[in-house]
This record gives C-alpha cells, structure tokens and sequence, in this order.
C-alpha cells in the first residue's frame, strides 16, 4: 500500500482487525521509508450498483458522493472521519444487501438519517434539510420536535 504522506509504495501492516459487522478490515500500516502510521479499510468489491434519483434517471453509485454529503452535514461537528466511514459502510451494507444493484436515494437518505440519528442531532438536521428539502423554519421546527419526542 502507497504511504500517502512519502509515496513509498511499501508499507507493513501492524495491526488489522474487523470492523463491528464484520464486513470490513482496518489495517493499521507503518511506512518502511518515513515510519508515518495510516490506516487502510479493506471491503469486498462489489460489482456497480446504481442509484435511482428522485426524478427517476438511474446513476451509478459514488460512495464519494454520500461521503461527501455526510461530511457537509458533519462540518465543525464532534464526528471523526473514521465514524463517517463506518456510517458510508453501514448504508452502503443495508441499501445494497443481498446482492441488490439497484437502491432509491431515497432509501440511501433514510438510512443516512437513521445513523446521523444517533451519532449528532446537529448534523442529522443539518442533512434532513437537504434531504427533506425544508422550504422554511417550519419544517425545521417539526423536524426538531420530532426530534424531542424519540
């Protein structure tokens, strides 16, 4: 694996260990040039799925576009990049389960919510804004509420 701070096509592994469900390794690596520690994810390739948008037009699947909304939803906010993967993960596992290839972004949003739920009520509303599509402080209100009630 190509340190990403040096370049140096070779690294070790130190340390590797499942993740929670089981369904991907983190491997801790030590740079044999710098000596710097990253950490590598590896996951079972899956052959391309697709998302179905809401205007109907089928696209491929970006793992890099769900991260990246999570990451907006999450800016300035106490989540690591290492519980954002695990959520991109998570949806990934439960929205193209069972060797489905095809999933609605709607789905793929709900999913999103229920793990932000947990994780930062913040950026849970920060993402229900856009996913949700709130118009006014309305819709940010019965969010909220919701939110209070369970």
């Amino acid at each position: 694996m190509k340190c990403p701070y040096c370049g140096q096509p070779d690294s070790r592994v130190t340390n590797s260990r499942p993740s929670p469900a089981g369904d991907s390794i983190r491997r801790r690596r030590e740079c044999e040039k710098c000596e710097r520690r990253f950490n590598t994810f590896e996951v079972v390739e899956r052959s391309p799925s697709c998302v179905q948008k809401r205007n109907g037009v089928l696209e491929r699947y970006d793992s890099e576009k769900l991260r990246a909304g999570i990451l907006r939803a999450c800016e300035k906010r106490p989540v690591t990049a290492e519980h954002i993967d695990r959520i991109v993960l998570e949806v990934e596992n439960e929205a193209f389960s069972g060797g489905l290839r095809e999933a609605s972004t709607d789905a793929i949003g709900k999913l999103v919510l229920r793990a932000l739920k947990d994780v930062d009520q913040v950026a849970y509303l920060r993402f229900a804004s856009v996913y949700k599509q709130f118009r006014d402080l309305q819709d940010f209100d019965s969010e909220i509420q919701s939110l209070l009630k369970g």
